[in-house]
């Protein structure tokens, strides 16, 4: 029994040197995984600093930028003629289809004319009475003067004669005159193309009666050559001035259907005044219209190049970034660090934006290395990697584009706090 209690003690002893052992190895453990984590966390932003950002970049480029504006348009006709008769008669024949091309001249509508050319004809009696009048009064004239000079007549008898003569000359006149509008009213019995065009709808047949305060019969509309109507901002209104004094100002129209070219024209017309509810100048441009392409009515696009600016900056659109307040690029520094370089865009065009300084001080170089994709993942002081895009920017301007886009509409990039200030 003493044996056996003098074993105990032992054994808890033991059980307790186990324990105060491993709760110092728990804790020595615990300690160390701190100390790893906080040097880890140290380490961690060294490392990412070290770590540069793969970027596109490209060069600015110093290049001629043509303008080009372009507009929607709408065809309309140089001449469209509503043929309306000049008398009232009846319809006698029509010789022309819905929808056909006439030229100038050609008959369209024979009236019935019987009443005129009875009119005409009584004019013309008329005519041949007032002639057979006035050489009976002439030969009567000449017989007063010669009994005048032999003093066989007065001076009053003269007279009488002498005015008899002229009343009947005035009056062939007066007839002779309403014969020729016999003629006229006579020739309106055959209705003719005013203008070469195609005919529209129809509205008389043979045996309608046609009145001139009436329905027009049918209209003419010239097609070849043809109109396109459009405007543009006041703006550009000093440069078309310009560029239309020069001379002719080239126009193209589309339809906007794929595998069709674009129709080839001119600006033959700037308004007198400015539209005060949309600010804009109205315009038209005349194209030649042999294939019938341009109908009116139709809506197009228009397009013109009205000045060319020259050697200016440009850069990739996605190169401009858009923070709060300024447009900014991500220059590329010689040591692979990026800083920010505010510019004011002056056009935006076929993926091109034509910059320049924002403020003096801060030039845009040709040449310079600028970031084009990926600027949301770095900040002014990054490291980056570049990948080329092996194009300068100059080469995509001759691309088409509206003028009218907005440099807000660039893609956005926000900048650091540090670069906000």
């Amino acid at each position: 029994m003493a044996d056996v209690s003098q074993a105990k003690p032992v054994t808890r002893g033991r059980h307790l040197t186990l324990i105060v052992m491993a709760s110092i190895l728990l804790v020595a453990l615990i300690a160390g995984t701190r100390v790893w984590r906080t040097q880890s966390a140290a380490e961690n932003p060294m490392q990412k600093a070290a770590e540069a950002v793969q970027v596109v970049s490209a060069a600015v480029a110093r290049r001629d930028v043509p303008v080009r504006l372009t507009a929607n348009g709408t065809v309309s006709a140089i001449q469209t003629v509503e043929v309306r008769p000049q008398i009232s008669a009846a319809i006698k024949a029509v010789h022309i289809r819905e929808g056909q091309f006439v030229g100038k001249g050609e008959r369209l509508f024979t009236l019935d004319a019987r009443t005129e050319e009875a009119n005409l004809s009584k004019a013309e009696a008329q005519l041949v009475r007032d002639r057979a009048d006035l050489e009976n009064a002439e030969r009567n004239l000449e017989r007063q003067r010669e009994l005048f000079q032999q003093k066989f007549v007065s001076k009053a008898a003269l007279d009488t004669a002498q005015n008899q003569v002229d009343g009947l000359r005035s009056q062939l006149a007066a007839n002779q005159a309403a014969a020729q509008a016999s003629r006229v009213t006579r020739s309106y019995s055959e209705i003719t193309a005013p203008i070469a065009g195609r005919t529209g709808a129809i509205a008389v047949y043979p045996g309608s009666l046609v009145q001139p305060s009436g329905s027009a019969l049918v209209t003419v509309t010239q097609i070849d050559p043809i109109n396109v109507s459009f405007t543009l901002p006041e703006r550009e209104l000093a440069a078309l001035q310009q560029a239309f004094a020069k001379g002719a100002v080239p126009v193209s129209a589309e339809q906007g259907l794929d595998g069709q070219q674009p129709l080839n024209g001119r600006l033959v017309f700037i308004d007198n005044a400015v539209d005060m509810a949309s600010g804009t100048i109205r315009l038209k441009a005349e194209f030649s219209n042999t294939g019938n392409r341009l109908w009116p009515g139709m809506f197009v696009t228009a397009a013109l190049v009205p000045r060319i600016l020259s050697g200016v900056l440009t850069v990739p659109v996605q190169a401009v970034q858009t923070g709060p307040e300024k447009q900014f690029l991500y220059v590329i520094g010689e040591d692979r660090k990026v800083t920010l370089l505010p510019v004011k865009v002056i056009l935006i065009q076929g993926g091109v934006a034509v910059i320049e300084g924002a403020a003096p001080g801060t030039p845009v170089v040709p040449g310079m290395r600028v970031v084009m994709e990926g600027a949301q993942n770095i900040r002014p002081g990054s490291v980056v990697a570049e990948t080329s895009t092996g194009e300068g920017a100059g080469k995509k301007a001759d691309k088409s584009a509206d003028l009218h886009a907005e440099p807000a509409s660039i893609p956005a990039s926000q900048p650091s706090s540090a670069s906000r200030q």
